[in-house]
């Protein structure tokens, strides 16, 4: 038998489920992906993958000053007057293009 180490990780339970759904249905075990994960990261000396800070625009309203937030509706309200909207998709795309969701 190869000489192994166990690596233990507490994760939010519906990631778990989620990714466990997907390695399935790839016909990859968990075990095998931390294995490919930890390869890639020997290999690329880093994380396999981009790693940065988000964007500094406000993700949430909380985040938001009054003033910033009064910006935003009056750009929302302003865009519904002109006539300018953006379907369902278009939404899905700026988000995906702008804040990586």
């Amino acid at each position: 038998m190869a000489n192994t180490s166990a690596v233990y990780a507490r994760i939010d339970t519906g990631l778990k489920e989620n990714a466990e759904g997907i390695l399935s249905q790839l016909g990859i075990s968990p075990a095998s992906a931390i294995q490919m994960l930890y390869s890639q990261i020997v290999l690329q000396r880093g994380m396999p993958f981009e790693m940065r800070l988000p964007t500094a625009a406000p993700l949430a309203i909380g985040s938001m000053t009054r003033d910033e937030l009064d910006r935003e509706l009056r750009k929302g309200v302003d865009s519904l007057r002109s006539g300018k909207s953006l379907s369902v998709e278009e939404v899905d795309a700026v988000l995906a293009r702008e804040y990586g969701i």
